[in-house]
């Protein structure tokens, strides 16, 4: 957990470091974990019949965004994998292991936008590159901006959900889990408070 913390952080400060440079009205943002605002879940069919659900617990990151100029925004994420929770044990201690995650090995995931095409006020495309497994490619997926405004403790926040579909052997997962569980549907719910 002490290199996770280590990594999220210097993972946070090279970002802001960047985005200060290139985005300069933009805002920052940290995302806002602590008060458990922010969420990544998972979805995968069992046997074509049900859906598996389940979360990461633990992950870091942030991002930079103004209205007036969305297209300059830009996020980062660093993910323990080890965190994830599918409320069942055995069931997680296998997803651990070398069939599936193979944590020890690759203990982070992580997703480092290269850029937002937004269609109108709220709706845009990310692209960007997303590493499990040790494999890196390059994604793009909808989001979707859920607000944005002050808190009742005097700070600022903004808030976006995005949704993308992984086929798991892209990033050298090949585990057998039949014809229907080929893809994993990925959830990002962020919420941040302004720097």
């Amino acid at each position: 957990m002490k290199n996770f913390a280590l990594a999220a952080g210097l993972t946070a400060t090279t970002l802001f470091s960047a985005l200060a440079t290139t985005t300069v009205s933009a805002a920052d943002y940290i995302i806002d974990t602590k008060g458990a605002h922010a969420f990544i879940d998972f979805k995968i069919k069992h046997l074509g019949y049900s859906w598996l659900l389940g979360r990461f617990n633990t992950f870091d990151g942030g991002f930079s965004y103004d209205a007036k100029e969305p297209n300059k925004s830009a996020i980062e994420l660093v993910i323990d994998v080890a965190s994830i929770d599918s409320n069942h044990a055995e069931r997680d201690k296998h997803l651990k292991n070398a069939d599936f995650l193979n944590v020890e090995k690759f203990p982070q995931a992580s997703f480092k936008s290269s850029g937002f095409n937004f269609s109108d006020a709220d709706n845009a495309i990310v692209s960007g590159e997303f590493t499990l497994h040790g494999v890196t490619k390059s994604i793009s997926f909808p989001v979707q901006k859920i607000g944005e405004g002050g808190d009742p403790w005097g700070g600022y926040r903004a808030g976006f959900e995005g949704k993308t579909s992984l086929k798991l052997t892209d990033y050298g997962i090949s585990y057998n889990l039949g014809p229907a569980s080929t893809h994993v549907e990925i959830g990002l719910y962020v919420e941040g408070i302004r720097k």
